[in-house]
């Protein structure tokens, strides 16, 4: 009794006393959100005839649908082409911000008010890439992805600096975000915009917001001491909780994948791989499908090898260097349908999905190179680059607060 006792009071504090995967979180930022601003400017051409006015799904089809499935999305507020091009425009920055790291709490929320606005809008232009964008720029709203790898760390790491050598540090542009927020949230409540939409969303940007504002006022009481180090708790809790949402949610997809192609005869007799190399719309380089589809025994094993690899990765999390070689095996794989079918946003999605479960040590290291490489290409006079691990926010620096863990530090 005492060991079980013993053995949950450790997990209780490992889950609370730190928000863990610090590198893994930025991972899983950094790939969504270049996912989502790739796909963004490579369609900036076509974007009116995808989500816009001049798309074969109207305005008033889409209407129509929301008004069935109550999907929420800010496109439905108007059919002008201006609060088009500005919602796009506004996705787009959103996703710079988010991959960037600067303001990743406002930057989440408005990735995520992005990406359902413009794939409820018109839900019939998306695959699977997308269904995983959409449902991961919800689960980041509620992790601490800004720890490392980030703007927001850099800025954290000179304001540290700075008030240890006594200077007055004023952060202008986060009250500033924040009004405005509130401004744009009140606004839509008042006129009605939210009605007749599902109430998750809507009710999650005004706890962001409201969230937000508590946390500024405790932080800034010399006497609640107390309260910030709940407030702390509850965020560590819910960004926690989120990355294994966020990792049971890339282990469904993958067995879900896995058993519903064994039970497709293409699959079984091991030509399944064979016939979209030779549709047209997945072959953007018809000789490389060819010189892959001409080897029967290539196509039987990357057949049954991508059945194999679906039904069997939420096993091999139980034995860590089963999963790494996996891992590799999976992401060539989708490295290659990127080039060989032409799905490079889905093939990233999916990468980004499975970097949540590399090693952290490998992660360090890839910071270590990037750094290198950084300091190579734009050298600096001080010498070598700094490669900060990630720092544990103070109190009345970094709240995290619910869904504010990204949205209320402005």
């Amino acid at each position: 009794m005492n060991r079980f006792a013993l053995a949950f009071s450790t997990a209780i504090a490992r889950v609370t006393e730190a928000a863990r995967a610090p590198y893994q979180s930025a991972v899983i930022r950094i790939g969504f959100a270049t996912t989502w601003l790739l796909f963004l400017l490579r369609e900036f051409p076509h974007r009116s005839e995808l989500y816009g006015p001049d798309g074969p799904w109207s305005w008033d089809l889409a209407q129509q649908l929301i008004g069935m499935n109550h999907a929420f999305t800010v496109l439905m507020w108007s059919d002008s082409r201006l609060w088009f091009e500005t919602v796009y425009a506004l996705a787009v920055v959103a996703s710079a911000m988010l991959a960037l790291g600067w303001r990743t709490r406002t930057a989440s929320v408005l990735f995520m008010v992005g990406v359902l606005s413009l794939q409820n809008r018109s839900v019939f232009m998306g695959d699977g890439g997308d269904n995983v964008l959409h449902l991961m720029s919800i689960y980041l709203v509620f992790t601490r992805c800004g720890q490392v790898w980030s703007l927001d760390a850099r800025r954290a790491r000179r304001q540290d600096a700075a008030r240890a050598q006594g200077e007055l540090v004023v952060d202008r542009a986060g009250p500033a975000l924040w009004a405005a927020a509130g401004v744009v949230l009140a606004a839509a409540t008042a006129l009605g915009r939210f009605d007749g939409q599902e109430w998750l969303v809507p009710s999650l940007l005004w706890a962001a917001w409201a969230a937000q504002a508590l946390w500024w006022l405790v932080s800034r009481s010399r006497r609640a001491e107390q309260p910030r180090i709940l407030l702390d708790v509850i965020g560590n809790l819910l960004h926690n909780a989120a990355l294994l949402v966020i990792m049971t949610e890339a282990c469904l997809i993958y067995a879900t994948a896995g058993w519903y192609k064994i039970q497709g005869s293409r699959w079984q007799d091991g030509t399944a791989v064979y016939y979209p190399l030779h549709l047209d719309y997945f072959s953007p380089w018809p000789s490389l499908g060819d010189l892959l589809a001409a080897s029967g025994i290539m196509v039987m094993l990357v057949t049954y090898g991508t059945v194999a690899a679906q039904v069997a990765f939420p096993f091999t999390l139980f034995n860590r260097r089963v999963k790494n070689v996996l891992l590799v095996m999976m992401m060539v794989e989708h490295a290659a349908i990127a080039v060989i079918l032409g799905l490079p946003f889905f093939s990233l999605a999916m990468i980004t999905a499975d970097a949540v479960f590399l090693p952290t040590s490998f992660l360090r290291r890839l910071g270590v190179w990037a750094a290198r490489a950084r300091g190579r290409l734009f050298p600096r006079p001080c010498g070598k680059a700094e490669v900060p691990g990630p720092r544990r926010p103070a109190p009345a620096e970094q709240p995290q607060v619910g869904s504010t863990a990204q949205a209320g530090h402005t």
